[in-house]
């Protein structure tokens, strides 16, 4: 008999991440938690993965948004399996309430989003729809308007700490809709309500706080709540109000702010940037350029300020 110093130590188990997949294997493991979405990158070298499976739990359901080419994989069902091969654009939904066992094999590079089914059933009943709220299952089927929107989520996963708490809300809420709208197994769903409107005092009260969190820190949610009223109501009320999402609204806030101290002051434009609420000068010149058809220093030149010279330089005419 061994003793007790010679007996080899039990090999440990690959650590798995939440999806079944090896965490050393993966060289690329980003996640963004927004309200009833979390975001996540997923990416492997390897091309013999091999088999992964979990266990059924209610979190909701898996999206994944392929990002390349070359992906198999095999599904094992209750009795049978199917095979899939995944180019860039393919997508794939899993209901987490069921098992999953799939032999892996190629590298891949997913978008995965995993979607809480409240949420779902909220956004479901805000929108005045009605029935189940359960997603097909579905893999490698292609879907660009949901290959267009995950695109909007890789710059925030690269700088999470930095990503807009009401933006993410908004994409949510966007993607949560296209979702129902196109994968939900109910039949029974209504036409959205065009009647949301927001009395004075709820649309001032929603002013006063979107405008007393110029870096976007304060959720829709929220606002909603202060205003007696759901997400999505709030939403379609305050856009047919004031003409603008609440994202949206804030940034044409920010850019009228960057207006005056661009034509008051020589602040320089990363200053003014930050002093405004943008992300970074690169943010600033894409949500200004967009907004006025000039970037931000042309701009600035264009209206003369004593500090900068008033005529275009031969490369910006």
């Amino acid at each position: 008999m061994l003793e007790r110093s010679q007996i080899p130590p039990k090999p440990k188990s690959p650590k798995i991440d939440v999806f079944g997949c090896p965490s050393g294997k993966l060289h690329k493991d980003q996640e963004l938690r927004s309200a009833g979405i979390k975001f996540f990158r997923k990416g492997s070298d390897d091309p013999h993965l091999g088999q992964i499976s979990t266990a059924a739990d209610d979190r909701g359901f898996l999206i994944g948004v392929s990002q390349g080419r070359g992906h198999r994989r095999r599904i094992f069902h209750e009795h049978h399996a199917t095979g899939h091969e995944f180019e860039e654009g393919s997508i794939y939904i899993r209901n987490l309430a069921d098992d999953y066992r799939a032999d892996l094999r190629g590298a891949f590079d997913f978008f995965l989003m995993e979607v809480s089914r409240p949420f779902l059933i909220e956004l479901a009943q805000e929108h005045g729809w009605r029935g189940a709220v359960d997603l097909a299952c579905h893999a490698g089927d292609t879907d660009p308007v949901l290959l267009r929107l995950v695109s909007v989520v890789e710059p925030l996963l690269q700088k999470s700490s930095e990503a807009s708490p009401l933006f993410l809300d908004q994409l949510g809420t966007t993607i949560g809709i296209h979702l129902i709208e196109r994968y939900n197994n109910a039949t029974s769903l209504e036409a959205t309500s065009q009647g949301a409107a927001l009395s004075r005092p709820q649309l001032a009260l929603a002013i006063e706080m979107l405008s007393s969190n110029a870096a976007g820190n304060v959720r829709v949610a929220d606002v909603a709540q202060a205003c007696g009223l759901s997400r999505g109501y709030f939403i379609r009320g305050f856009k047919k109000a004031t003409g603008k999402a609440p994202h949206q609204w804030i940034l044409s806030q920010r850019v009228e702010q960057a207006r005056g101290l661009l034509m008051k002051t020589d602040t320089p434009l990363a200053d003014v940037a930050l002093a405004c609420g943008f992300a970074d000068q690169s943010h600033f010149t894409r949500v200004f350029s967009a907004s006025t058809g000039l970037p931000p220093g042309a701009w600035r030149r264009a209206t003369g300020n004593a500090g900068s010279p008033a005529r275009f330089s031969e490369c910006e005419k």
